[in-house]
């Protein structure tokens, strides 16, 4: 097993958390807080829009079983990644689309992917997902962890587009 990992957001974690773990390849998923600058913010913080916190997803994969560029088209899939601040009724620069990169092959494996995503035409508008090197990951509270697996008639805004 060779494990790596990617964190992204667009939108409520929720949704995106249940469809990322049931990935071929993902291991771990845990959904937090990043891309801000207020230490250690709590949902109470976040839900507001004003730390720069993006609900976020953090996906451990198995790069022997799958890669991140499926990762990154599966995502670009099973979100809107042309509504800027937005996902369904979910508003807000907290429920942005953004990929945070690590180094710069996984930049430029981000850009390459948004690229191939815009050419394909799936979208009627080109992709506004933002690419941001990776800050502090906050995990959210417990109750946020698996929360589709706990109430799975809770909401969600995610599906899995053709």
């Amino acid at each position: 097993m060779k494990l790596n990992r990617i964190v992204v957001a667009g939108g409520c974690f929720w949704g995106l958390e249940e469809l990322l773990r049931n990935f071929k390849g993902v291991t771990l998923t845990k959904v937090g807080y990043t891309g801000g600058d207020y230490d250690d913010p709590a949902y109470s913080d976040v839900k507001t829009g004003m730390t720069g916190h993006a609900e976020s997803v953090w996906v451990e994969y198995d790069e022997s079983v799958t890669s991140l560029k499926d990762i990154l088209h599966y995502f670009f899939k099973i979100h809107d990644p042309t509504t800027k601040n937005r996902q369904g009724n979910d508003k807000g620069s907290q429920y942005r689309s953004i990929v945070f990169y690590r180094d710069q092959e996984q930049k430029n494996l981000i850009t390459e992917v948004i690229d191939e995503v815009n050419d394909m035409g799936r979208f009627s508008d080109p992709v506004t997902t933002e690419v941001s090197e990776e800050k502090e990951f906050y995990d959210a509270e417990e109750y946020h962890q698996s929360y589709l697996q706990k109430f799975p008639n809770g909401y969600s805004c995610h599906y899995e587009r053709a």
